[in-house]
């Protein structure tokens, strides 16, 4: 059997990019539904104790990090779409994965931008 040598370190291509950015995306979501939970648990402790929180998710820092979790789903679902697409659509034999990979986080930049432009307004109104 033949032995191939290690890799020493990996090139930085667009499916590798895409790969990455899939998995990071993944991850802010499921720190996302956690804190969601926290909030949402603290209905059950009363008015007051809920308020408080709500306070405190209304600040501008948290305004800022809605538009990243909108980045987060944009980016994750269009990857996911797009990954369905080479595995099992038309794309997989036609082979313009790098422009499959650009185009999905150009689509994506633009709607985060787009949906988060009224939310870093409304943080400062």
């Amino acid at each position: 059997m033949k032995a191939y040598p290690p890799k020493a370190h990996y090139r930085l291509h667009a499916g590798y990019i895409a790969w990455l950015l899939h998995r990071v995306t993944g991850l802010g979501l499921a720190l996302y539904i956690f804190m969601h939970i926290w909030v949402i648990h603290n209905i059950s402790r009363g008015k007051e104790a809920f308020n408080q929180v709500m306070a405190i998710v209304q600040s501008p820092l948290f305004h800022f990090l809605e538009v990243g979790l909108l980045a987060c789903v944009v980016f994750h679902g269009l990857n996911g779409i797009r990954v369905v697409l080479i595995d099992f659509g038309p794309a997989a034999e036609k082979g313009p994965h790098k422009t499959w990979v650009w185009a999905t986080i150009a689509v994506s930049a633009f709607l985060t931008v787009l949906g988060g432009v009224p939310m870093i307004r409304l943080a400062f109104h």
